[in-house]
């Protein structure tokens, strides 16, 4: 297939609003891939190259050269050269990356250089790109969506089941859980207080600590350990203390859902930086201690537990666990405990609950209705979409954040809901200074424009609707808690999510 092919479809994606509509255009060219190519095109159409690292950047390929004048390339020949250049390593790599890179740039056309550039970098914006591939995957298969979303989910993505896809339903529900590679991960909806939260709920609930840490999926085969984030990076060789605990567990075969954070020495929480340290852009602090928590399993000794009811699956967490390396969990009906609960779990430390379902599957990559977190402070994770200079005692930092939060229907993808240089210290604004001009796209001497990359997590004191932003509301008091290294874009929340607030 032709680049250019591609180019165009993508094109048309990102022009409609319709989920229908996307769906429907990526369908057609699913369709009429040959089937060598079709997961590369899938690949393609999600917004991201197979090669996880090729050594390419922004500011590399700012200065490109001449446009070809007609379209020649073919997607194939586009995997080929970006498989190239992430293969060179050692002296002179750079200089030879670079010289590939001019040579697959100068047989693009200008719009073809566009979308090569946007994908190098991870900025292809066409709207809720795995979600669209996944119905669209669907619809070109004649398969069932949600056969289709419930293998995407197993298998860490939807191009990752193309081939199942074609082959039919009963090809895509032999997809499994694979020890050794990570599933997304389920995810909790909020409420703004445990009452609220139980309501939602009939007869028992779980009620877990939310812990302050880092997200973490832990596959053992053996002895071989891989240790993956929320966002499906993989830290094993960053967390060895959370591989030696998931050794010491007597059972061969194992899949773990939970947590890992730093404590002080008195057991409290230590600040979520300093976990955070140790799975970063940069070589993590190897000073700085992680201890594991666990409060699911999905995966023992050769059998998947993801579709049993919670209870089941907790039941044989403590089995195989010991009670030091478990998330806190309470179990029963009484609200009032529960209330009390929730108060002995803030009151060493942690930033709130997650009220489960007793009675739910596990659900992979879903926010449902079965978890329900529940912190004191309300906050949200959004994106920075550009930063102003500071003046005054700031001047020469970056200053203030123009928040959005994801939008499916908004052509950018993203929304904006204000902005803020509240709670923001030397330190941060320091980093954040560095950070976002590594993200620039556009300066006009006030307001540097950036990649919608970076999530930060915003506390706020309530949503009120408002005509100056485009999304019909804007937060009250919103302030800094801190920037969320272990959350991509993708995981942002909603405008819808942020509407919810507004009652």
């Amino acid at each position: 297939m032709l680049l250019h092919d591609l180019v165009t479809a993508s094109a048309a994606v990102a022009a409609t609003r319709s989920r229908t509509t996307k769906a429907e255009t990526l369908a057609a060219l699913l369709g009429a891939v040959a089937a060598d190519e079709r997961a590369l095109v899938a690949h393609y159409l999600s917004g991201r190259l197979r090669q996880r690292r090729t050594g390419l950047g922004w500011r590399s390929l700012q200065q490109l050269p001449p446009a070809a004048d007609e379209p020649s390339l073919t997607v194939s020949e586009v995997d080929d050269a970006f498989a190239a250049m992430a293969a060179l390593a050692g002296k002179g790599s750079a200089t030879e990356r670079t010289r590939q890179a001019n040579e697959l740039f100068s047989r693009a056309t200008d719009e073809e250089q566009r979308w090569l550039r946007a994908v190098a970098v991870g900025e292809v914006r066409q709207g809720a790109l795995e979600a669209a591939v996944t119905d669209a995957l669907a619809r070109a298969a004649g398969v069932p969506l949600a056969a289709m979303r419930r293998a995407a989910m197993l298998a860490g993505g939807a191009t990752y089941v193309v081939d199942a896809a074609f082959e039919g339903t009963d090809a895509l529900a032999a997809v499994g859980l694979t020890v050794g590679r990570p599933i997304m991960p389920m995810l909790a909806s909020s409420a703004p207080d445990v009452t609220a939260a139980i309501e939602r709920f009939e007869g028992e609930i779980g009620v877990d600590a939310k812990l302050d840490g880092i997200r973490v999926q832990v596959h053992r085969n053996g002895d071989e350990v891989v240790v993956a984030t929320r966002s499906l990076d993989d830290v094993t060789a960053r967390l060895p203390e959370v591989v030696a605990a998931v050794r010491a567990l007597p059972a061969q075969r194992v899949v773990l859902d939970g947590e890992a954070l730093a404590l002080a020495d008195d057991g409290r929480p230590r600040p979520f930086q300093e976990t955070a340290s140790r799975t970063g852009r940069q070589d993590g602090d190897a000073s700085t201690a992680i201890t594991p928590y666990f409060f699911d399993l999905l995966h023992l000794d050769g059998t998947d537990l993801i579709d049993l009811p919670a209870r089941e699956r907790w039941a044989a967490l403590e089995r195989l666990v010991p009670e030091h390396q478990r998330v806190r969990r309470w179990i029963g009906s009484d609200a009032a405990e529960a209330e009390r609960f929730t108060a002995d779990v803030l009151a060493q430390g942690h930033e709130g609950v997650v009220v489960k379902d007793v009675d739910a599957p596990y659900e992979a990559g879903r926010r449902g209705a079965a978890w329900v977190k529940v912190k004191p402070v309300h906050t949200l994770d959004l994106v920075v979409l550009a930063v102003e200079r500071g003046s005054g005692r700031r001047s020469g930092w970056l200053s203030n954040i123009h928040l959005g939060a994801r939008d499916p229907d908004s052509p950018t993808g993203f929304t904006m809901l204000g902005k803020t240089f509240k709670g923001m210290t030397d330190e941060t604004l320091a980093w954040q200074t560095e950070r976002f001009r590594e993200l620039e796209t556009a300066d006009d001497g006030y307001v540097v424009t950036v990649r919608p990359e970076q999530v930060v997590e915003i506390a706020f004191d309530g949503v009120q609707r408002s005509t100056r932003y485009p999304g019909g509301v804007a937060l009250r008091f919103a302030r800094v808690v801190r920037y969320r290294e272990d959350k991509t874009a993708d995981e942002a929340d909603t405008i819808d999510a942020v509407r919810a607030f507004t009652g």
